[in-house]
């Protein structure tokens, strides 16, 4: 008998073994079964930022029992050419947050999936630069995350209201120019050459100017393109501005109480407040004769070689639900696709909000659209040509008719 109960105690014992490892290898199954996907983004990198975008995403995966979304960070620096060289090969993440000259890169070449039947854009309220992303009447991304331009002043060197108009912008802006203290700063040196090409956008686009028009056709010297590069010499001769100084330097002495005023983008001033909260400063429109300013706008958009489509479509359509934009929006701290609502406490904090909020409605990318893959070559005419105006002292219609006959001729071969 005891041989025999000995016996049963070693079947009931394998029995339970057996049992454990299939509960086990069931439980490992499962686990092996989240799909994964891949998300690269420059952010990610970024210190502050980064990590809160990484948290953000992680709210995704805690909500999902069958999807898990991987962040890949790589630098800014590297991320164009590190990203298209894998997607070249047939490979690269499934999700890519791309800038605005790399959207408009990706697309004709096929790099990104058409979202057209899978998402409804009747059921977002998107902000008003999504106009932008359509490339032939379709969409291939949604907007992640977007500012504007705006007017930032320090309260305690500018009296009383800031300017509204650019002759009161000219006046304000010498008379608090002194005593180590600027009244301005922007960008003009080729070593800063994707900022001065920003600060040359803000003043063409506020004086009516665009670098093409609504056919694609290059207008580089129009008239109102021509007022735009008057007024930025104007402000260079005015000698108001700490010349040749970085955007770095600039910055830092604007949140010094050295700077009075720059027309800078809303992420700026998150940057601004984090770094010193006590720093009386504000956001007004810029003092420009049309509201319209530079855009800056990233965009999320699926690899069109991914291997998990669906599960690529579910995070976008994740990211678009309205707590998490606002999630996003909090993360980012800038504007992001669509409509948001801010809390009380967000613009008791953070009152520039609702300023860039409105300046985003009429902000125009800082592309020559339709010719927007030749951006960077027409760039480096057109700024070579700007400081020709600058410092060489020549006619800024002189200087840009040339441009115009050099770009048509040497960049669209004509």
């Amino acid at each position: 008998m005891a041989y025999l109960h000995s016996r049963r105690g070693i079947v009931r014992g394998a029995l339970a073994s057996v049992l454990l490892v299939s509960a086990l290898s069931g439980t490992a199954f499962a686990q092996q079964a989240k799909e994964k996907i891949t998300f690269a983004a420059a952010m990610f990198s970024e210190a502050g930022r980064g990590d809160r975008a990484k948290a953000w995403v992680q709210k995704f995966n805690e909500s999902q029992d069958k999807i898990e979304v991987e962040p890949i960070a790589i630098p800014f620096s590297s991320f164009a050419n590190t990203v298209f060289t894998q997607m070249g090969g047939g490979g690269g993440p499934d999700l890519v947050r791309f800038d605005q000259i790399d959207y408009f890169a990706a697309v004709p070449s096929g790099r990104v999936l058409s979202l057209e039947g899978l998402i409804d854009p009747s059921q977002y309220k998107f902000i008003g630069p999504d106009k932008y992303l359509a490339v032939n009447g379709k969409r291939y991304g949604v907007i992640f995350d977007s500012t504007g331009y705006g007017l930032l002043y320090n309260k305690d060197i500018v009296k009383g209201a800031p300017p509204t108009t650019f002759e009161d912008f000219l006046k304000v802006a010498k008379e608090t120019t002194g005593d180590g203290k600027y009244g301005y700063a922007y960008r003009a040196t080729m070593a800063e050459r994707a900022g001065f090409w920003q600060d040359v956008c803000n003043f063409v686009y506020g004086f009516g100017g665009r670098w093409s028009d609504a056919a694609g056709n290059l207008t580089v010297n129009s008239p109102e393109v021509i007022k735009g590069i008057e007024a930025y010499k104007a402000v260079y001769d005015l000698d108001v501005i700490p010349k040749g100084a970085d955007a770095a330097t600039y910055r830092r002495m604007f949140w010094e109480g050295k700077i009075a005023m720059n027309v800078d983008n809303g992420g700026v001033a998150a940057i601004f407040h984090q770094n010193s909260p006590n720093l009386p400063f504000a956001a007004a429109p810029s003092p420009f004769p049309t509201p319209a300013q530079g855009l800056i706008m990233t965009m999320l958009s699926i690899n069109a070689n991914t291997k998990h489509k669906d599960a690529a479509v579910t995070f976008l359509k994740w990211a678009l639900e309205p707590e998490n934009q606002q999630g996003l929006q909090k993360a980012m701290g800038t504007i992001v696709g669509t409509v948001t609502q801010y809390s009380a406490e967000d613009l008791a904090a953070q009152p520039w909000l609702t300023v860039y909020d409105k300046q985003v409605e009429t902000a125009v990318p800082q592309l020559v659209m339709g010719l927007e893959t030749k951006t960077p070559e027409i760039q480096q005419i057109v700024l070579e040509s700007v400081l020709k105006v600058l410092q060489g002292g020549e006619n800024p219609k002189d200087a840009m008719d040339a441009a115009q006959r050099l770009i048509e001729r040497r960049v669209l071969r004509r």
